[in-house]
C-alpha cells in the first residue's frame, strides 16, 4: 500500500463472484456508500413545542458506478442486462460485491462488501458529436447493507 495520504490519484474495482468465476472491472467514479439512521416524529401530548425524534432503522442509498462504457460481452454487463431485461420473469440474482479504492499503482486502499446487491439502473451519458468526451455507462445497485471491510483480504 502507498505511503502518501491522502492518495494523489485513485479509481475503483468492483468485483464479484460470477457464473465463470471472479470478476473484476474498474470505475473512475463511485458514490452512494451512504447510510442514514431514520427517524418518527412522535408528539407528546401537553407539549406544544417540540417534538421527540426516534430512531428507526438505518438507510442505504443506491451504489453508483460510473465508467467508460464496457464490452458487450462483459459479466457485469451480462448480469445487468439479464436483470433490467428480464421483466421479472424469473428470479432476481443477488450477488455480493467488493469495491475498492485503488491508489496510482493499483493497491487496495480502502474496501467495502454490499452485501445482495442487484442492478436497479443502467443509463449512457448525453451523446452529441459537438463535444469531445467519452460516453460515460453508469450503473446502479441496489443491496441489503455494505461494511468496510479489510484490503488484505481483497
Amino acid at each position: 500500500m502507498s505511503n502518501e495520504y491522502p492518495p494523489v490519484a485513485f479509481y475503483f474495482r468492483l468485483s464479484f463472484n460470477g457464473p465463470s468465476g471472479s470478476v473484476n472491472t474498474a470505475f473512475k467514479e463511485v458514490s452512494g456508500i451512504t447510510m442514514e439512521m431514520g427517524t418518527e416524529e412522535i408528539t407528546e401530548g401537553g407539549e406544544n413545542s417540540f417534538k421527540h425524534r426516534l430512531p428507526t432503522s438505518v438507510k442505504f442509498s443506491n451504489l453508483v458506478l460510473k465508467r467508460g462504457i464496457a464490452s458487450k460481452d462483459s459479466p457485469l454487463v451480462d448480469w445487468c442486462v439479464n436483470t433490467l431485461g428480464g421483466n421479472l420473469s424469473e428470479q432476481i440474482e443477488t450477488r455480493n460485491i467488493v469495491v475498492n479504492l485503488l491508489d496510482e499503482s493499483g493497491d487496495p486502499l480502502k474496501a467495502w462488501s454490499f452485501a445482495n446487491a442487484w442492478p436497479v439502473k443502467w443509463s449512457a451519458s448525453d451523446l452529441n458529436s459537438m463535444k469531445n468526451e467519452v460516453v460515460i455507462e453508469t450503473l446502479e445497485f441496489s443491496y441489503s447493507y455494505f461494511e468496510e471491510i479489510n484490503t488484505e483480504n481483497t
